[in-house]
């Protein structure tokens, strides 16, 4: 069954490219974005309008409530099941988002690794993140050397792996290596210059005040819903609570979304940098592109694979 996946870090225009691109090969929109799954949860994570969407059916947007576990298993079967309901109707999948773990689970499938055990994690997250990776550095160093020493969320998964089976982390990842594509796919990773991209940011977060974060934030916190928005993952939101509360000045707090995104887009740069290779993906970088070049590009490289996929 075969693919398009468009992928890419924040504020590249992953979004809008999708929409252009659905309407012109008859598509519709799996969204592959950690934070779009979440409900309530509109302005902050970029979710595209039901007018921006132009008619194109968009899946795995507003599934749970923000205070609701959500996993890349979780994911897995929805987006499994989207993709051949998608098929059957004679359309094409495409799958866009930045969060790579959903990307890579959907495309090669969920390692042998154990599930969360969310009580170990917690007593985790209590410890110094500098002693946390140095014991990981002694039980696992193949994996310690692939990751930030500042990861904690990583550090902690291989460390209660560790825990949970007395294997290390690594050995998981190495078997996951060799398992083959779950579906056929064309990729491509949409790039911009790294002032671009900050530029770009800095943009978004203003436009994303005029549409109305603030109101957003203090409405998510009357719902009960303020644990779910001060996780790590919630950028834009968290930031917010602060001035909400009156701890801060709205001026601090929108420089520290900023910042924060920016963190969070270097990240998002080095992953796909050291996660995506091989002829399945092609890197594009945007800004070198009209828009109905950009597309031509795309459907090009989607018509010559189809071919070679035929034929070959």
């Amino acid at each position: 069954m075969r693919l398009i996946v468009i992928t890419g870090t924040t504020a590249t225009g992953k979004t809008e490219l999708s929409i252009q691109l659905a309407k012109m090969i008859d598509g519709e929109i799996i969204s592959a974005d950690s934070m779009m799954v979440y409900r309530h949860m509109d302005i902050g994570t970029a979710k595209p309008t039901v007018e921006e969407r132009q008619g194109i059916p968009h899946h795995l947007i507003d599934v749970v409530n923000p205070d609701e576990e959500f996993s890349a298993k979780d994911f897995l079967e929805i987006a499994d099941r989207k993709i051949e309901e998608i098929t059957q109707r004679g359309k094409i999948p495409i799958v866009v988002g930045g969060t790579w773990l959903y990307i890579h689970t959907l495309l090669y499938g969920l390692t042998d690794a154990p599930p969360s055990d969310w009580k170990l994690r917690e007593n985790l997250y209590k410890r110094d993140k500098k002693e946390l990776f140095s014991e990981l550095e002694n039980v696992d160093p193949l994996y310690a050397s692939k990751i930030h020493p500042n990861d904690k969320k990583r550090v902690i998964r291989a460390l209660e792996v560790y825990y949970l089976t007395g294997k290390p982390f690594s050995q998981y990842h190495l078997k996951h290596r060799f398992r083959e594509k779950r579906y056929s796919f064309a990729g491509f990773i949409l790039e911009r210059e790294k002032e671009e991209i900050m530029e770009r940011i800095e943009k978004r977060v203003e436009t994303m005040f005029e549409k109305g974060l603030v109101e957003e934030t203090k409405k998510l916190l009357e719902m009960g819903y303020e644990k779910a928005v001060t996780s790590k993952q919630a950028i834009g939101y968290k930031e917010l609570i602060p001035y909400i509360k009156g701890e801060t000045d709205l001026l601090s707090a929108k420089r520290q979304i900023i910042k924060n995104t920016k963190d969070f887009a270097k990240r998002q740069i080095r992953t796909f940098r050291s996660k995506l290779k091989g002829k399945d993906w092609q890197r594009i970088t945007i800004s070198n592109y009209t828009k109905d070049k950009l597309l031509d590009t795309i459907i090009k490289k989607i018509n010559v694979e189809e071919k070679d996929e035929h034929t070959g």
